[in-house]
């Protein structure tokens, strides 16, 4: 934890904070019909308007209608649909 945060501070005071740190999960928007997760810990809930992918900070909910798991593997998960929200959920939070 103490190391995450000391990456954090380290990439916040130079030109790296736009890089994603070592470890933490990649979550990107593409219009409206396509949620990719990378570095994710898998799938907590599943139906056709919520997936909830577990990530190493807590959940990532993707909301909206005939959401589809169109590819999982272990370091990618894609998610297609009509894509409403997509919510961070940080543990203990």
């Amino acid at each position: 934890m103490q190391k995450r945060n000391w990456l954090q501070k380290l990439a916040d005071e130079t030109d790296f904070s736009s890089e994603p740190l070592p470890g933490v999960p990649i979550v990107e928007l593409a219009g409206e019909r396509r949620v990719l997760i990378e570095r994710h810990a898998g799938m907590t809930e599943y139906s056709r308007e919520r997936i909830t992918v577990k990530v190493s900070y807590g959940f990532v909910c993707v909301c909206g209608c005939a959401l589809e798991l169109t590819r999982m593997t272990r370091e990618q998960l894609v998610i297609t649909g009509r894509i409403d929200c997509v919510q961070l959920q940080r543990k203990g939070r």
